[in-house]
């Protein structure tokens, strides 16, 4: 049951430095010139990563599952660019609702959202909201890259905090797509990214298998064919069971499809549009 979540939630950090000051003479003779300080002592400019995606790029999927052709629908979407935590972050938001007949069966609705970092892409602060047949949780964790801490809150009925330790360059379940969609892809390579999901460390190995033609209605894609897997703090497989994630040969690599087999069948995300 756990796999079916976590698959969605996937699918659903001013640098301060000092100068050197020159040394002054006694008077009556004149101070020296000031002496240039090191290389490694002057403040170099932040620059922003390059990124595929841009402010109002927003993905729109059909969820298929267990023969329904559409059982219910998921928007992506980077919301805005604003300062955020002393620095500029990216909003990204996924959200992922039940057509209404499914809905009848099993009212539920799920956003999550990041806010991921400009200059490094690491997650500032990320939440988990779900509404399951009424039952209502919100789960936060706020991140502190540089003391390498989260702060997680799960709200409900009560509410529970908590601190965790995490390795360095540890993202979020969402912020982990789009990071993957900046790294240079090739066949057979393998990445490994921590990520903290619902106050869990994990780790998610992402591996090329290669380019793929992939067909769907919106036509025929030139995709690279990712496998995710992920483990637990152990390094145990925490699933079994088949995750594959497709994204365009070009330069936005974009997610056009994702798929994965649960207990309760198998799950398929489809771009509606490109």
């Amino acid at each position: 049951m756990r796999a079916c979540p976590r698959f969605v939630r996937i699918a659903l950090s001013a640098i301060l430095a000092s100068a050197a000051l020159g040394a002054q003479a006694p008077a009556p003779r004149p101070a020296p010139p000031a002496s240039r300080p090191p290389a490694s002592a002057v403040a170099k400019p932040r620059t922003e990563r390059a990124v595929p995606f841009a402010v109002g790029e927003t993905l729109t999927y059909d969820i298929g599952w267990a023969g329904f052709l559409t059982a219910g629908t998921a928007t992506v979407a980077v919301r805005e660019k604003k300062p955020s935590y002393g620095s500029t972050a990216y909003y990204i938001t996924a959200e992922g609702q039940p057509v209404s007949f499914v809905a009848k069966l099993y009212p539920l609705y799920y956003k999550v959202d990041t806010l991921v970092d400009a200059y490094s892409l690491l997650p500032q602060r990320a939440s988990i909201f779900s509404n399951e047949n009424g039952h209502e949780k919100l789960r936060t964790t706020l991140f502190d890259q540089r003391k390498r801490t989260a702060t997680y809150e799960v709200r409900s009925t009560t509410t529970t905090t908590r601190t965790l330790r995490l390795p360095a360059e540890a993202l979020d379940a969402l912020s982990a797509i789009y990071v993957m969609r900046t790294l240079p892809l090739a066949a057979g390579s393998t990445l490994d990214f921590p990520v903290v999901d619902s106050g869990e460390l994990l780790r998610l190995r992402v591996t090329v298998a290669g380019k793929e033609a992939l067909s769907t209605a919106a036509g025929t894609t030139a995709t690279w064919r990712i496998e995710p897997a992920i483990f637990d703090a152990q390094g145990q497989p925490t699933s079994t069971r088949k995750v594959a994630v497709w994204l365009t040969d070009d330069a936005r690599r974009t997610p056009v499809k994702m798929s994965a087999d649960t207990d309760f069948g198998t799950f398929s995300f489809v771009l509606r549009n490109r």
